[in-house]
């Protein structure tokens, strides 16, 4: 009776730990493949960043360079570029700050002699 116990707890503890997390990860996956749109910017699982021109069943068309298209399977793609992260790269960086650039003052360099 004990060994069905403890086979049963085992059980529990992997659809917990491993199955369920894998659903979520592949309806998360298919609900952003089905969100896919023109005009979104995406990155594949090569690391290809392009925005979508066109959307069929399978596949969509991506802009990865003015006028150069690729054709990819929706599967390969990885994720949709955020808003935010196309404001972060379009900033550019600040000027470097005054006491940056200063020499740092070291015991060598205040002696007084």
């Amino acid at each position: 009776m004990q060994g069905y116990f403890f086979i049963l707890i085992l059980l529990a503890l992997l659809w917990f730990m491993l199955i369920r997390p894998q659903r979520r990860r592949q309806q998360e996956a298919q609900k952003m493949m089905n969100s896919l749109e023109v005009g979104k910017e995406i990155v594949t699982a090569g690391g290809l960043y392009g925005t979508i021109t066109e959307v069929h069943d399978d596949e969509i068309r991506v802009e990865v360079a003015d006028g150069v298209e690729v054709r990819l399977a929706k599967r390969a793609v990885a994720a949709v570029v955020r808003e935010e992260e196309e404001e972060e790269e379009e900033e550019e960086p600040d000027e470097p700050e005054a006491e940056e650039t200063q020499e740092e003052e070291t015991p060598a360099t205040l002696r007084s002699d």
